[in-house]
């Protein structure tokens, strides 16, 4: 399919371009969009202006700033974590986007087991969701769709990383069930919810992960296979980060059916082969993620 005209293409504003904002614009621009995005580190000034966004380094995001460039032919995607102040200010001004989606996180589900959709009741008794939910309320009340991402990860990002850097440890006897997102299949997803939401369908909840939920250890033991490592040691569940204590199956049948998308990386299998093999042609310069992390991000529950 041919891509549309730059003039006649929707805009995106992409507030906050980090790890996913980044995959997002890369795939707007190559469909013939024009990307601005925000971002508070010059440091990746370079990076993302070799992609061809139109980068704004801002501080700090306020109403009046986002109002200039507000207009119906604007899609604004907002992929900053909440900080307590910004969400509540911005929001009001990006009721004017032509169509506006909120990038959140499964963490908002809490402590809740097993199977989760967007059906499942939220759990904000942990401050950190309590802030995701505030932050979503505010850009739902704007007209925004929201989706709630599972663990994120893709190239320079991932439990593969912490795997090699000897850091990662498994939470109790690893049964818990994990789901995850290659940052390539959620930045598709986006851009399916957008192309809806531009159809006059707004303020919907999605979830989104991969087709294949497993337990902790089968992925940890797939990839100390591939990478020749040994298995790591376990930490008493009640000592490992609150967000590798999950048990959480996500079903992303509801964002697949809507976007009528298939996943590039429908395993994690698929999805760390892809990463391994990118990280040979794209070396990284450590093993810490190539990620700008917002105050207050939840990391990937992996």
């Amino acid at each position: 399919m041919t891509a549309p005209a730059l003039s006649d293409a929707p805009t995106f504003l992409i507030l906050g371009c980090g790890f996913t904002g980044t995959e997002v614009a890369r795939r707007a621009i190559d469909a013939g969009h024009r990307v601005i995005a925000t971002t508070r580190s010059a440091e990746r000034r370079e990076e993302l202006e070799k992609l061809g966004v139109d980068l704004r380094v801002e501080p700090a995001l306020t109403g009046d700033l986002v109002r200039s460039w507000m207009g119906p032919n604007v899609n604004v995607l907002v992929a900053f974590a909440p900080d307590g102040h910004t969400d509540a200010e911005i929001a009001p001004e990006l009721s004017a986007a032509g169509a506006l989606v909120y990038v959140s996180t499964t963490g908002v589900y809490g402590a809740t087991r097993g199977h989760v959709d967007e059906s499942t009741p939220v759990d904000g008794a942990e401050p950190r969701a309590a802030q995701r939910l505030e932050a979503e309320r505010c850009y739902r009340d704007a007209g925004a769709a929201v989706v709630r991402a599972a663990g994120i990860y893709g190239p320079g990002r991932g439990l593969h990383l912490r795997l090699k850097s000897g850091t990662f440890r498994v939470p109790g006897e690893g049964t818990g069930v994990v789901s995850r997102i290659h940052v390539a299949d959620l930045a598709q997803m986006i851009l399916g919810v957008f192309r809806r939401a531009r159809e006059g369908e707004r303020g919907a909840i999605f979830v989104a992960a991969d087709d294949t939920p497993v337990p902790q250890m089968e992925a940890i033991a797939w990839l100390c296979r591939r990478l020749g490592l040994p298995l790591p040691a376990h930490v008493p569940l009640d000592l490992a980060p609150s967000t590798l204590r999950h048990d959480r199956a996500v079903d992303n049948h509801r964002i697949k059916s809507w976007t009528g998308l298939s996943l590039l990386f429908p395993s994690y299998r698929e999805g760390f082969e892809a990463c391994l093999a990118d990280e040979v042609v794209n070396p990284l310069d450590s093993a810490a993620p190539r990620a700008e992390k917002p105050p207050g991000s939840l990391p990937p529950s992996e």
